[in-house]
């Protein structure tokens, strides 16, 4: 049986039907049966007529679409994290150039460079008190810029002691150390178990400094013990740290993490109350400011690049840091708070590589469980934080 569809929707079935001939034979004759629309009929089409399979190409590529529109704020916020690594390494690069630059003028230069990009864009996008911010909320944004500060400057000074990595992980102590000036300050819930979750960092703290009071060794200590198998700090030259450096760096680095966490505790009190680029003015402005002071008071010496790799790292610390704020932000304002808070860790993974990559240095076995220790506990305090208090807007 065959089927003709016509233009007004009803079709034509031709059946054979065989007519006796004189000779007894017989012979096809058609006949034509017209019938109605088959929807009038009642009859579903698509199950007599299915739609035709979409290419296999199509598919992956609708659902690469799919995968992207509902994962773009994490893949934000994982890039953020890339650049902040190549910032860091930028750094470190820097430092192993003689003379070596200090740390202040590093911080000097880098939010330098930021502080001109967030003004230009907000002269540009015409955003609303671009220089001081709102009225309501401008000692919090000097507060959040001075503390700040210190963040940074922990960060640039422990890179000059110690690995990428353990530089990278000793900041992920801030979720814990955040939650409990949450409690002091904002009044935050703060549980037995996040307090438990510091002690077991603090442990993993231990295990990257190795006191020689506790782990015994030499005066000089290199990247890890050598019972580990360890490195000198990956630098150009590999020069060895003593561990007086080494516990120095650990203690600013900390400096450190008490600065970024009353930057995220003014955050967090700010609110929306500011533009997000308003916090990032504030914090490159105040950290110009103090550390020009530091180094005038300090009497340090401002290098000036005479080779174009001082150029070169300069101009990549600056710009590698504005583009890591500027996709964390836009990744943070496409994302729920856990899934981008989560993201925030895989700056440790990319510290891994680049060190790996830049340095041919590998972490030893007492740095990478301090590091397990550190990130693991730094997650669980930011899943029990972020339901109550959001710290994806203070990151």
């Amino acid at each position: 049986m065959t089927t003709n569809v016509k233009k007004n929707g009803t079709k034509d079935y031709v059946t054979p039907v065989w007519k006796p001939l004189l000779n007894g034979e017989g012979r096809p004759v058609t006949t034509t049966v017209q019938t109605p629309r088959l929807e009038e009929a009642g009859i579903p089409t698509e199950e007599l007529w299915p739609p035709k399979k979409e290419p296999r190409v199509s598919r992956i590529w609708k659902g690469a679409k799919k995968a992207w529109k509902e994962n773009i704020g994490l893949l934000l916020v994982a890039a953020s994290q890339a650049f902040f690594s190549l910032m860091n390494v930028s750094v470190k690069k820097l430092n192993s150039i003689d003379p070596p630059v200090s740390a202040l003028q590093l911080v000097f230069v880098r939010m330098m460079i930021t502080w001109l990009c967030c003004i230009s864009y907000m002269m540009w996008a015409k955003v609303p008190d671009p220089i001081l911010g709102p009225k309501e909320v401008r000692l919090l944004l000097a507060f959040r810029g001075f503390t700040g500060f210190f963040g940074l400057f922990g960060v640039y000074y422990s890179l000059q002691y110690l690995s990428l990595s353990d530089a990278t992980v000793l900041t992920f102590l801030s979720p814990m150390t955040t939650a409990i000036a949450g409690a002091l300050l904002l009044g935050e819930r703060f549980s037995w178990k996040q307090a438990a979750a510091g002690f077991v960092s603090l442990g993993g703290v231990v295990l990257i400094a190795r006191p020689a009071s506790l782990f015994g060794g030499s005066g000089h200590d290199p990247l890890a013990f050598p019972d580990d198998g360890g490195l000198p700090v990956p630098s150009e030259g590999h020069r060895v740290v003593t561990s007086e450096q080494r516990l120095m760096a650990i203690a600013v680095a900390l400096l450190g993490v008490l600065g970024a966490t009353g930057a995220y505790t003014s955050l967090r009190a700010i609110g929306k109350r500011a533009h997000p680029l308003h916090a990032l003015t504030s914090f490159s402005l105040q950290s110009v400011f103090v550390s020009g002071v530091a180094m005038a008071i300090r009497k340090d010496q401002f290098i000036i690049p005479t080779r174009a790799e001082w150029i070169g790292m300069f101009l990549l610390i600056g710009f590698f840091g504005f583009f890591a704020q500027v996709l964390l932000t836009m990744g943070l304002q496409r994302e729920t708070a856990s899934r981008g808070s989560m993201a925030i860790y895989t700056q440790i993974v990319f510290a891994t590589i680049f060190e790996r990559v830049f340095f041919n240095a590998v972490p030893s076995l007492l740095s990478s469980f301090g590091t397990l220790l550190i990130v693991t506990s730094a997650i669980y305090v930011a899943v029990r934080l972020l339901p109550l208090t959001g710290l994806s807007t203070a990151s």
